[in-house]
């Protein structure tokens, strides 16, 4: 069995805070850090495997990629999936990522992403896809007023935690403040703000730069009022380029998994504590089960606990 660890990549953000400390026990640099990179394969930023002297992206390209990713492993460049933590101390820029068709046209990257809520404020909310009522025209009229009421465009959804929001690349979307995520996507970093509430960047004083028109472009109006995704069992979603699962474990019980040969398995203990082998992975835990593992026994620790895992699908 391979059980591979990261050293996470923290991002500083206008809008993060502080919550990787207190909610998750982690140790992060002072300024409000908004994202924790926790799995990366990006050529301006790869994260190290901490049981070996490599990065992600040299196991990746190297000689033993199927034995440690699987023989269904995509035939990428990069690690397909990038894994991130998102604490939301302020709302995020009302935004939206290319669709495969025009991401080539704006030099950018297309991005399906999904987001699964480990702790939300009582007040907490999301901004996902238009209301009912609006197009393009109204869309645009609004965007272009300059005074704030694009955001009433938006469908508004009250987030809690266990909640998954799919978001395919077109779909329109921003985090509200008090929301601590995890976000499983495709490995992909372009996004394009449509509005960011007026916001001036506290260190060099000026707005964050917009992209209206590629937004205009991007935007999926057809996309009204969704909702969150509705699991099945442990099946929580299947799209095109990842799967994901919430494993629940009851106090000291185990549960045996069988991994590979065909794929790896990426973990993260969203609740409660678990040990596999003699690894001890607390809440806020994440890791990744190579191909070559085969069978494992996954135990919770005296408590109930949770684990959601991700993969390429079938």
């Amino acid at each position: 069995m391979a059980l591979l660890t990261f050293e996470p990549l923290y991002q500083e953000r206008i809008w993060g805070g502080q919550n990787l400390n207190s909610s998750l026990g982690r140790k992060i640099p002072e300024p409000p850090i908004g994202e924790s990179w926790e799995v990366c394969d990006r050529p301006e930023a790869k994260t190290k495997v901490v049981e070996t002297d490599k990065d992600l992206h040299d196991l990746w390209s190297g000689p033993d990629k199927a034995k440690l990713f699987g023989t269904a492993a995509p035939k990428t460049e990069r690690f397909p999936l990038l894994i991130k933590i998102l604490d939301a101390q302020d709302k995020l820029s009302l935004q939206v990522h290319p669709p495969a068709r025009l991401a080539s046209t704006f030099n950018g990257e297309p991005k399906t992403e999904c987001w699964y809520f480990l702790e939300t404020a009582d007040d907490a909310k999301i901004y996902v896809g238009l209301k009912k009522g609006v197009g393009r025209k109204e869309f645009e009229s609004a965007v272009h007023s300059k005074d704030g009421s694009v955001a009433d465009c938006f469908h508004v959804l009250n987030s809690k935690p266990g909640e998954l929001m799919f978001l395919p690349s077109g779909r329109v979307h921003a985090i509200g403040a008090g929301n601590l995520i995890l976000e499983i996507q495709q490995n992909s970093d372009t996004t394009f703000r449509v509005y960011d509430w007026d916001r001036v960047d506290a260190k060099t004083g000026q707005p964050r730069d917009l992209h209206v028109q590629e937004s205009l472009e991007c935007i999926d109006f057809d996309d009204v009022e969704p909702v969150f995704a509705q699991p099945h069992g442990t099946s929580l979603l299947s799209c095109s380029y990842f799967s994901m699962e919430r494993l629940p474990f009851f106090e000291e019980e185990h549960q045996e998994l069988s991994i590979g040969p065909d794929r790896c398995l990426y973990g993260f203990v969203s609740a409660g504590s678990l040990k596999i082998d003699d690894k001890e992975l607390p809440r806020g835990s994440s890791f990744l089960l190579t191909a070559d593992t085969g069978q494992c026994v996954i135990e919770s620790q005296g408590e109930y606990s949770e684990l959601i895992t991700a993969t390429w699908p079938e």
